[in-house]
């Protein structure tokens, strides 16, 4: 007899969730890596940007502004895959996990 967990890796259902997952998580990666590096080099190739005033005599500049909004983002980010994660993937994971033990 096959042991459940083997069965479950060689449903293709299980197989279609893993990439569709990796996927996704490869995807946000990749732009919330490419919202940090925008960022730092901004930071290294332009300090000047970042510390203007964000208005007028304004004690608040546009770097700290900016970092708030990247932090906003982040979370964001991180709303999108759970919301994803809690809906289709866990879905497709019950269906691979039902087809598979049934």
């Amino acid at each position: 007899m096959v042991p459940a967990h083997e069965k479950i890796l060689a449903d293709p259902r299980f197989k279609q969730l893993v990439s569709r997952r990796n996927r996704f998580a490869i995807t946000l990666s990749v732009i919330v890596l490419a919202v940090y590096i925008s960022f730092v080099s901004v930071a290294i190739f332009n300090p000047a940007l970042f510390s203007m005033p964000l208005m007028g005599t304004s004690a608040w500049c546009v770097g700290l502004v900016v970092g708030f909004c990247i932090q906003a983002f982040a979370f964001v980010m991180t709303g999108i895959y759970t919301a994803r994660a809690n809906g289709q993937f866990d879905r497709l994971a019950r269906e691979a996990i039902r087809g598979t033990i049934a």
